[in-house]
C-alpha cells in the first residue's frame, strides 16, 4: 500500500468520490434491537437463541455467504448488501444503493421477512425502538469483533455513555451521493442544520431499563456524552467557506482507533491522524486505505466518506424505517428542496443551535427556537420532502410514486406526535406499564 504524508492527498479522497448527477444512489442501513420474547432480555450473540445462530439460519436457508473473525461469524455478504452486527448484537441490514426508495423498501421487507422466518421458532422477537428497552449494560454479550475489543476500553476513558451507545442503541441511517465540493458542502452545511429537526421527528427512544427516561431521543442523548472528539454536531459545517479542508482538519485532529495490518487490528487509540500521517507510528505510516478506516470511527450527526451519512436518528418501527431515506432524496435530491430546506435553518446561531440539539433529545417536536417549535419545522420539511419526491415522480408498478414512503410520517405530524410520543402515550394507557404488552405493540411483524 503506497504511503501517504500529504493532507492533499486525504482532500483529493473526497473530491475523487464526487458521481455525476445520473449516478447518485440511496443507501439505507437499518439496526434492529432484538429479545426474548419470555424475559424480554437482549438476545445473547452465543447459544442456541444467539445471534450468531440466527446468522447461520440466514446463511443456510437465505444464500447469505459468512464473514469469521477468529472462528465466529461477525457479518453476512449478499450481493451488493451486508448484515452486520453492532457490539450489543444488534442486527444491522446495510443495504444495496438504489436509484429509488422503491427499491430501498423492497430489500427491507425481504431482510425483514428473512429474519422473522428464521427466529419465529426461537421465541426471538426484533423491536422497532431506538433503545433496548429492558436490558442493562452487563446482561448484554459483547459481540466478538476485535475493533470492539479496541474501542470499548478507549470509550470509558472519554466519556461516560460510549458502552451503553455501543450495547444498547439502534439507528436509521440514510446515505447520499454528492457531485462535486460545491455539491457536497451544501448538502452537508443542510443536514447538519436539519439535525435537530430530523432527530425531533424521528425520536423513537424514551423507555430504557423498564421504564420511561425522560427523554423522547434517549439514543441522541446518549451520543452527547460518549466521545465528544469525534461525535455530535460540527460548527465548522455552518461556515461560509465551509469545503472538504474543514471536514479533513476535523478528521486529522480526531484520535484514531487502530489500523489493519495484514489482517489484524493495531491498537492505535489516543493518536491523532494528523501525527500519524506526518511522523508515522509504531513502524507503521499511513496509507490512504488508514484514512479511510479512520473515517468510519467518526461519529458526527453527518459524517463525510465516499458518500455521506445522515446519522441522527432512532431506529423505527418497520413502517417508518423507509420515511427517512425518502425524506432525505427529497430534500437534498432536489436543488430547489434543498435551498428550501437550507432556507428553513439558515439563521439560527451556533449557541441556538446547540441548544435546541440538546432540547430536542428531551422534548422532541415540542422544543422550540424563536418562535418556531420543531413540530412547526418538521411539517415545513416534511412538504418539502414531499414536493421533492413529487417532482422527481419515481414510480413502482401501482404507479405510485415515492410520497407513500412518507404517508405514516405525515399522520404522525399531523397529530403534533414522534413516534416516541405515541409510545409513552401507550405506555401510560392501555399498555400499563407492562413490558409484555410493550413488546406485542412494538414487535416486528412478518410483513
Amino acid at each position: 500500500m503506497p504511503i501517504i504524508n500529504k493532507k492533499e492527498e486525504l482532500e483529493a479522497f473526497f473530491h475523487d468520490s464526487g458521481k455525476a448527477r445520473d449516478k447518485w444512489r440511496v443507501g439505507t442501513e437499518y439496526e434492529k434491537v432484538g429479545i426474548e420474547r419470555r424475559s424480554a432480555k437482549a438476545i445473547p450473540y452465543s447459544g442456541r437463541r444467539g445471534v450468531e445462530f440466527i446468522l447461520k439460519e440466514l446463511v443456510e436457508r437465505h444464500g447469505w455467504e459468512p464473514v469469521e473473525e477468529d472462528g465466529h461469524i461477525i457479518a453476512l455478504v449478499r450481493e451488493k448488501a451486508q448484515v452486520t452486527l453492532e457490539p450489543g448484537g444488534q442486527i444491522e441490514l446495510s443495504g444495496e444503493p438504489c436509484e429509488d426508495i422503491h427499491c430501498t423498501h423492497a430489500e427491507f421487507t425481504r431482510h425483514i421477512r428473512e429474519l422473522l422466518q428464521v427466529t419465529e421458532k426461537l421465541d426471538v422477537v426484533f423491536l422497532g425502538l431506538g433503545i433496548q428497552p429492558v436490558s442493562r449494560l452487563e446482561e448484554i454479550e459483547w459481540v466478538p469483533k476485535k475493533r470492539y475489543r479496541i474501542m470499548a476500553p478507549y470509550m470509558q476513558k472519554v466519556g461516560t455513555m460510549g458502552h451503553r451507545m455501543m450495547k444498547q442503541t439502534a439507528t436509521v441511517q440514510a446515505n447520499i451521493d454528492y457531485g462535486d465540493e460545491n455539491d457536497a458542502m451544501t448538502k452537508f452545511r443542510t443536514s447538519m442544520g436539519l439535525v435537530p429537526i430530523l432527530g425531533a421527528m424521528f425520536a423513537n427512544s424514551p423507555i430504557s431499563e423498564g421504564t420511561l427516561n425522560g427523554f423522547r431521543s434517549f439514543r441522541e442523548h446518549i451520543w452527547t456524552r460518549t466521545d465528544n472528539d469525534r461525535s455530535g454536531m460540527l460548527p465548522f459545517a455552518f461556515a461560509p467557506d465551509v469545503s472538504f479542508s474543514h471536514y479533513a482538519d476535523y478528521a486529522l485532529d480526531v484520535p484514531m482507533y487502530f489500523i489493519i495490518r495484514n489482517g489484524d487490528y493495531v491498537d492505535f487509540t489516543g493518536i491523532p491522524f494528523r501525527h500519524y500521517l506526518t511522523h508515522g507510528h509504531q513502524g507503521h505510516h499511513a496509507t490512504i486505505e488508514d484514512w479511510e478506516l479512520h473515517l468510519t470511527t467518526l461519529f458526527p450527526e453527518v459524517r463525510i466518506k465516499r458518500y455521506m451519512e445522515i446519522r441522527c436518528v432512532d431506529s423505527q418501527p418497520p413502517e417508518l424505517m423507509p420515511a427517512l431515506p425518502a425524506l432525505i432524496k427529497g430534500v437534498l435530491y432536489e436543488a430547489d428542496c434543498l435551498q428550501a430546506a437550507w432556507d428553513l435553518v439558515k439563521g439560527w446561531s451556533w449557541d441556538e443551535r446547540m441548544e435546541l440539539y440538546h432540547d430536542s433529545h428531551r422534548y422532541a417536536l415540542k422544543a422550540r427556537i424563536r418562535r418556531f417549535t420543531l413540530l412547526d419545522l418538521a411539517r415545513e420539511l416534511l412538504e418539502i420532502a414531499w414536493e421533492g419526491l413529487k417532482r422527481q415522480r419515481v414510480l413502482n408498478g401501482n404507479g405510485d410514486d415515492e410520497t407513500i414512503y412518507l404517508k405514516p410520517l405525515r399522520d404522525l405530524l399531523s397529530q403534533g406526535k414522534c413516534p416516541a410520543d405515541m409510545l409513552v402515550e401507550k405506555w401510560e394507557g392501555e399498555l400499563e406499564h407492562d413490558i409484555k404488552k410493550l413488546i406485542e405493540y412494538s414487535a416486528y411483524k412478518l410483513p
